[in-house]
């Protein structure tokens, strides 16, 4: 079940004030974190803000291709979209498979 059955089955018992009040409710909860996420820098991975940091980005929804570019346990090669990952990451001395946002760990240095 996801949640949007899980409110649409829940939302009819509450009373109209109160199913008004936490859909603005929710609604805030979702904007400020979507807004925190815009503007906080990610922890590293060993803090204790990590957890935190991963709970907001949830809430937020970012996820797919709203996901930021840095994580608390990756970090991205930024590079122009047309310039080839391959050779940029072989100008840094980068293993190319660990320079992708989304290979959960630090880039590595080639062999």
């Amino acid at each position: 079940m996801d949640w949007t059955s899980l409110f649409q089955t829940v939302l009819p018992y509450l009373p109209a004030q109160y199913a008004g009040d936490l859909v603005s409710i929710l609604t805030f909860l979702i904007a400020a974190a979507a807004l925190a996420m815009r503007f906080w820098k990610p922890p590293s991975a060993g803090s204790r803000l990590a957890l935190l940091y991963n709970a907001v980005a949830a809430l937020a929804q970012s996820k797919g291709w709203n996901t930021n570019a840095y994580q608390p346990d990756a970090k991205a090669l930024m590079i122009p979209a047309d310039a080839s990952r391959t050779i940029e990451a072989a100008k840094l001395g980068l293993d190319p498979a660990s320079t992708h946002p989304k290979s959960g760990e630090p880039p590595k240095p080639t062999a």
